[in-house]
Protein backbone atom coordinates (compact mmCIF):
# COMPACT_ATOMS: atom_id res chain seq x y z
CA UNK A 1 0.00 0.00 0.00
CA UNK A 2 1.57 3.28 -1.54
CA UNK A 3 1.47 5.99 1.71
CA UNK A 4 -0.52 8.74 0.73
CA UNK A 5 2.01 11.56 2.00
CA UNK A 6 5.49 10.73 0.87
CA UNK A 7 4.67 7.66 -1.59
CA UNK A 8 6.65 5.47 -0.22
CA UNK A 9 5.43 2.01 -0.89
CA UNK A 10 6.38 0.27 2.68
CA UNK A 11 3.89 0.19 4.82
CA UNK A 12 2.64 -1.77 7.94
CA UNK A 13 -0.07 -2.78 9.32
CA UNK A 14 -0.28 -1.49 12.97
CA UNK A 15 -3.77 -2.67 13.74
CA UNK A 16 -6.74 -4.55 11.44
CA UNK A 17 -10.76 -4.70 13.13
CA UNK A 18 -14.15 -5.00 10.93
CA UNK A 19 -15.35 -1.36 10.19
CA UNK A 20 -18.94 -0.33 11.87
CA UNK A 21 -20.81 -2.28 9.26
CA UNK A 22 -19.02 -5.41 9.65
CA UNK A 23 -18.99 -5.41 5.55
CA UNK A 24 -15.18 -4.57 5.04
CA UNK A 25 -12.15 -4.61 7.41
CA UNK A 26 -10.36 -1.51 8.50
CA UNK A 27 -6.59 -1.32 8.65
CA UNK A 28 -4.99 1.31 10.42
CA UNK A 29 -0.89 1.58 8.71
CA UNK A 30 1.96 3.21 8.84
CA UNK A 31 4.20 4.32 6.61
CA UNK A 32 8.21 3.27 7.44
CA UNK A 33 10.16 5.85 5.46
CA UNK A 34 7.81 9.01 6.56
CA UNK A 35 6.01 7.49 9.87
CA UNK A 36 2.78 8.76 8.43
CA UNK A 37 -0.28 6.88 9.79
CA UNK A 38 -3.18 6.52 7.43
CA UNK A 39 -6.34 3.85 7.62
CA UNK A 40 -7.60 1.93 4.33
CA UNK A 41 -10.62 0.27 3.95
CA UNK A 42 -10.56 -3.62 2.57
CA UNK A 43 -13.99 -4.42 1.03
CA UNK A 44 -15.51 -8.16 -0.29
CA UNK A 45 -15.45 -7.73 -4.25
CA UNK A 46 -17.44 -10.64 -5.72
CA UNK A 47 -16.63 -9.38 -9.61
CA UNK A 48 -15.87 -6.54 -11.82
CA UNK A 49 -18.41 -4.38 -12.49
CA UNK A 50 -18.25 -2.09 -15.35
CA UNK A 51 -20.32 0.87 -15.98
CA UNK A 52 -22.59 1.72 -19.25
CA UNK A 53 -22.57 5.10 -19.16
CA UNK A 54 -25.98 7.39 -21.08
CA UNK A 55 -23.15 8.34 -24.09
CA UNK A 56 -22.75 4.18 -23.96
CA UNK A 57 -18.56 4.90 -22.96
CA UNK A 58 -17.73 1.70 -20.64
CA UNK A 59 -15.68 2.48 -17.35
CA UNK A 60 -14.97 0.58 -14.14
CA UNK A 61 -17.53 1.25 -11.31
CA UNK A 62 -16.09 3.34 -8.80
CA UNK A 63 -17.44 3.40 -5.46
CA UNK A 64 -16.00 6.34 -3.94
CA UNK A 65 -17.57 8.20 -7.06
CA UNK A 66 -21.00 7.04 -5.94
CA UNK A 67 -20.55 7.74 -1.90
CA UNK A 68 -19.42 11.15 -3.07
CA UNK A 69 -22.47 11.82 -4.96
CA UNK A 70 -24.38 10.34 -1.67
CA UNK A 71 -22.08 12.16 0.61
CA UNK A 72 -23.42 15.60 -1.63
CA UNK A 73 -26.67 14.42 -1.48
CA UNK A 74 -26.72 14.29 2.04
CA UNK A 75 -24.31 16.90 3.38
CA UNK A 76 -25.72 18.47 6.38
CA UNK A 77 -28.52 16.31 7.29
CA UNK A 78 -28.54 14.37 10.71
CA UNK A 79 -28.34 10.83 9.40
CA UNK A 80 -25.57 8.51 11.28
CA UNK A 81 -22.43 8.29 8.62
CA UNK A 82 -23.45 3.69 9.49
CA UNK A 83 -26.82 3.97 7.66
CA UNK A 84 -25.19 5.49 4.80
CA UNK A 85 -22.41 3.21 4.22
CA UNK A 86 -25.06 0.23 5.12
CA UNK A 87 -27.17 1.61 2.04
CA UNK A 88 -24.29 1.95 -0.24
CA UNK A 89 -22.61 -1.86 0.67
CA UNK A 90 -26.36 -2.83 -0.32
CA UNK A 91 -26.62 -1.19 -3.76
CA UNK A 92 -22.96 -2.50 -4.39
CA UNK A 93 -24.46 -6.00 -3.23
CA UNK A 94 -27.28 -5.74 -5.36
CA UNK A 95 -25.47 -4.66 -8.95
CA UNK A 96 -22.86 -7.62 -7.67
CA UNK A 97 -25.99 -9.87 -7.30
CA UNK A 98 -27.38 -9.37 -10.95
CA UNK A 99 -24.94 -11.80 -12.34
CA UNK A 100 -24.38 -8.88 -14.93
CA UNK A 101 -20.47 -7.58 -15.34
CA UNK A 102 -22.25 -4.38 -17.01
CA UNK A 103 -24.73 -2.02 -15.28
CA UNK A 104 -26.40 0.67 -17.15
CA UNK A 105 -25.71 4.07 -15.07
CA UNK A 106 -29.70 4.57 -14.99
CA UNK A 107 -29.75 1.56 -12.55
CA UNK A 108 -27.24 2.72 -10.23
CA UNK A 109 -28.95 6.07 -10.35
CA UNK A 110 -32.20 4.06 -9.58
CA UNK A 111 -30.63 2.15 -6.87
CA UNK A 112 -29.32 5.16 -5.00
CA UNK A 113 -32.47 7.19 -5.72
CA UNK A 114 -34.64 4.16 -3.59
CA UNK A 115 -32.21 3.88 -0.99
CA UNK A 116 -32.22 7.91 -0.36
CA UNK A 117 -35.98 7.83 -0.38
CA UNK A 118 -36.06 5.09 2.21
CA UNK A 119 -33.00 7.52 4.52
CA UNK A 120 -33.61 11.13 4.26
CA UNK A 121 -36.36 13.05 1.94
CA UNK A 122 -33.82 15.97 1.78
CA UNK A 123 -31.11 14.09 -0.14
CA UNK A 124 -33.60 11.94 -1.98
CA UNK A 125 -34.78 15.14 -3.43
CA UNK A 126 -31.27 16.49 -3.95
CA UNK A 127 -30.01 13.51 -5.17
CA UNK A 128 -32.88 13.32 -7.90
CA UNK A 129 -32.16 17.11 -8.85
CA UNK A 130 -29.10 16.58 -10.31
CA UNK A 131 -29.58 12.66 -11.03
CA UNK A 132 -33.02 13.84 -13.56
CA UNK A 133 -31.34 17.11 -14.60
CA UNK A 134 -33.84 19.71 -13.41
CA UNK A 135 -34.14 22.55 -15.10
CA UNK A 136 -36.40 24.76 -13.43
CA UNK A 137 -38.35 25.31 -10.55
CA UNK A 138 -41.53 23.76 -11.81
CA UNK A 139 -39.14 20.68 -12.44
CA UNK A 140 -38.89 20.58 -8.55
CA UNK A 141 -42.49 21.23 -8.16
CA UNK A 142 -43.50 18.17 -10.53
CA UNK A 143 -41.31 15.99 -8.82
CA UNK A 144 -42.54 17.37 -5.02
CA UNK A 145 -46.25 16.58 -6.26
CA UNK A 146 -45.62 12.96 -7.33
CA UNK A 147 -44.28 12.59 -3.66
CA UNK A 148 -47.29 14.25 -2.09
CA UNK A 149 -49.06 11.46 -3.74
CA UNK A 150 -47.06 8.52 -2.38
CA UNK A 151 -45.23 8.01 -5.67
CA UNK A 152 -41.11 7.75 -5.85
CA UNK A 153 -39.94 8.38 -9.26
Amino acid sequence: MRCPFCGGEDTQVKDSRPAEDNSSVRRRRECSACGGRFTTFERVQLRELIVIKSTGKKAPFDRDKMMRSINTAMRKRNVEPERVEQMASGIVRRLEATGESEIESKKIGELVMEGLAHLDAVAYVRYASVYMDFREAKDFEQFLGGLDGGERE
